[in-house]
């Protein structure tokens, strides 16, 4: 995985750290629009409760391994079996809340896409219209930790019956997926994720 540590980045990021890089430089703040890829960040977003991004950034391909890709056609038919397996993997992160998160979360995606007819992709972006959110912070520490915006978006998941969805780890998902565009305004991504508006 090459990178150029010289590269402007935002502050969060370490310019040694060729992992956190490229995810930074490849995949943060790039809008997603892909409804299952969607749904497997909301559930990496809410693993990370209480821990910092870089440890399940480490442990992601093990994640994604153990969970079938974080597929919600799959995960949603999870057995007890199935969750003795998981807490039984010490490559990932073994928390009984987090693993029966995700599977709640992968039926109610199903539920809402079956029975409903709701596109979650479509859902999601509704609460920013359907458009990324430009910001212009001079440092990654000016952005805020949660916005109404990411309140309501919680409070509309929550009411569904999702699980690890509160405003801060919705806001850094909405980061993540381009809802909103955080880079710093001297990274060197900050245009780039700019052009990918359509």
């Amino acid at each position: 995985m090459n990178h150029n540590p010289d590269l402007p980045r935002c502050g969060w990021v370490s310019p040694t750290d060729a992992l956190y890089c490229h995810y930074h430089d490849t995949e943060w703040g790039v809008p997603n629009y892909d409804s299952k890829s969607l749904f497997s960040k909301l559930i990496q977003d809410g693993m990370q409760a209480g821990l910092a991004w870089i440890t399940i950034l480490r442990k992601r391909e093990t994640i994604l391994e153990a969970f079938d890709n974080l597929d919600p056609d799959i995960i949603a038919h999870y057995t007890d079996k199935d969750r003795e397996r998981l807490m039984n993997n010490p490559g990932i992160i073994r928390s009984k809340l987090k693993i029966n998160a995700a599977i709640t979360n992968a039926q109610i995606y199903i539920k809402m896409r079956d029975d409903e007819g709701i596109d979650f992709s479509e859902y999601l972006w509704s609460f920013v219209d359907g458009k990324q959110i430009q910001n212009n912070w001079a440092d990654f520490r000016d952005a805020p930790a949660k916005t109404t915006i990411s309140e309501a978006m919680s409070k509309n998941l929550k009411k569904r019956g999702f699980k690890f969805v509160g405003p801060v780890i919705i806001y850094a998902f909405m980061q993540a997926v381009g809802m909103v565009n955080d880079h710093s305004t001297d990274c060197h991504c900050y245009e780039k994720c700019n052009e990918k508006q359509s």
